[in-house]
């Protein structure tokens, strides 16, 4: 049983979604702190001019506000901003009225809360490129401990024997509990080949719904990695 955890973010890069394809169960971690200026609130597009950030307006909470209880400001008019954007960089794209499609639950639902928006939008993404690994929320486990010792009671209560990481993880993760907990460790491989783009020489780190207006149906053949995962603990 093979286990990622990730915090939510609004509409990831394939990058992402190749994680959730490539595990048995994948995880939103929602209970932790929030901050300001990351992806959880933001990402990037594809413009005539370069990449550009579209973001979302979050309400002030504190230091300690969870990613869970970040609120959406929905007294600034992002959605139409968004819209807009996105139709001025994106409306000669071939499959642009498939992507009108996946952000029309931003308008319909008119989320308050970030988390279950990111959540939301991450799924219907992941119906689209057929990707059908089971989505948990963390805040939904009790989990007890802090840092390294947190994760392991997720994975412990999730029954994983493999666990997944980014490898900018490298920096921070304990490697002997795992080994002590019987965990193999992974880091995951992120190695793409390009995809027909619009505007120029190709970016890789926009977001997804860029692969998907420009591939249509075959984005789902665009998101694995070219090279295998990284085994660190055996």
């Amino acid at each position: 049983m093979k286990v990622g955890v990730i915090q939510s973010s609004f509409i990831p890069w394939r990058g992402y979604f190749d994680f959730i394809a490539s595990v048995d169960a994948f995880v939103f971690l929602e209970d932790v702190q929030y901050t300001s200026c990351g992806w959880r609130n933001r990402n990037k597009i594809k413009t005539p001019k370069g990449t550009e950030w579209v973001t979302i307006p979050v309400m002030r909470g504190g230091k300690d506000l969870l990613i869970r209880d970040a609120k959406i400001d929905c007294s600034q008019g992002w959605i139409k901003r968004l819209q807009g954007s996105w139709t001025t960089n994106y409306g000669r794209s071939e499959f642009f009225n498939e992507t009108v499609e996946l952000l029309a639950e931003i308008e319909t639902t008119r989320y308050e809360n970030l988390s279950s928006l990111n959540i939301e939008l991450t799924k219907r993404i992941c119906d689209y490129l057929s990707i059908t690994t089971p989505l948990i929320d963390s805040s939904d486990l009790s989990l007890e401990g802090t840092k390294t010792d947190r994760l392991i009671d997720l994975l412990k209560k999730l029954n994983a024997t493999s666990y997944l990481s980014g490898p900018s993880a490298d920096v921070y993760l304990d490697k002997e509990a795992f080994r002590r907990n019987g965990i193999r460790l992974e880091y995951k491989s992120y190695d793409y080949e390009p995809y027909p783009q619009l505007w120029g020489p190709f970016e890789g780190t926009v977001m997804v719904l860029d692969l998907i207006a420009n591939c249509g149906p075959d984005a789902k053949n665009h998101i694995r990695s070219r090279t295998p995962d990284k085994v660190i603990i055996e």
